[in-house]
């Protein structure tokens, strides 16, 4: 029966787990378990990962890097690669690109100009891990609980003044069905990313339309207060492309522009 082991049960991955339950529950049998805050073995229990690692057919990990690298492959990547398990599955980031100036990139564009170069050693390392590997690079993640409408209601939500600027996006939902696409398809690189890259005031004019609440002020980006994360949302301007996985993982968007990912969440559609 397939059963899933995930290093970093977070907000994407435990959407994917509750995909596959529900495809459990529908007679497909699978089994999920995992590290992290909603999984139920510690990662430095090298005992039982290892014990759940022989157990799964299926491999995820979704922990980014630290500063000193990737924890997962330091401390089980050699039990990964040697695991019985036959996918293995990685998230990563679509910021390897770094910075294009608001080109286009796709899984061909080279990497490592930009400011995470942490994720570009780590999305390197897991395609030189020895096995075949999917390493799903992924750009700004929103969905239920975590969107631009929570921002709109607390009043966090900041319109900056950068004419030009665009960003790419994926609903959670469609990471999962874009990891499950790639459980039936070849290994390789791919851009988990929906159809319309555009400025983030895009996304805040419209979720103010769907709450019917007042836009923020237009500003710029010093007077916005930004903290430093914040901040460095802002200093890459990418357009990210989505066809291979289209191509090659038979991957269908549920929410493949902004507007209708919010009125998901909003629970208008």
């Amino acid at each position: 029966m397939p059963h899933l082991f995930v290093f970093g049960l977070g907000y994407s991955a435990s959407r994917l787990a509750r995909r596959l339950a529900d495809e459990g529950t529908a007679g497909r049998g699978w089994t999920v378990e995992g590290t992290g805050r909603a999984g139920a073995i510690r990662f430095e229990d090298d005992a039982a990962v290892r014990a759940a690692l022989g157990r799964a057919t299926h491999i995820l990990s979704s922990v980014p890097p630290g500063d000193s690298g990737d924890p997962v492959l330091a401390r089980y990547g050699a039990a990964i690669a040697g695991a019985p398990a036959g996918w293995i599955g990685y998230l990563s980031s679509t910021g390897v690109y770094g910075d294009t100036g608001g080109a286009w990139v796709d899984e061909s564009a080279p990497v490592g100009g930009g400011r995470r170069s942490a994720r570009v050693v780590a999305d390197a390392a897991w395609q030189a891990l020895g096995r075949a590997v999917h390493v799903f690079r992924l750009p700004g993640i929103y969905g239920p609980g975590r969107s631009v409408l929570e921002r709109i209601r607390e009043g966090r939500a900041r319109r900056i003044a950068l004419p030009g600027q665009v960003f790419s996006r994926v609903h959670v939902d469609d990471i999962a069905g874009g990891v499950i696409a790639g459980m039936r398809g070849p290994a390789g690189v791919y851009n988990l990313a929906d159809d319309l890259p555009c400025p983030q005031n895009d996304l805040i004019a419209y979720g103010c339309a769907l709450l019917g609440l007042p836009m923020p002020p237009l500003q710029t980006l010093a007077e916005a207060g930004l903290s430093p994360a914040a901040a460095a949302f802002y200093a890459e301007n990418r357009r990210v492309a989505n066809g291979k996985a289209k191509r090659l993982l038979g991957w269908r968007l549920r929410y493949p522009d902004y507007r209708a990912g919010l009125r998901g969440v909003a629970g208008q559609g």
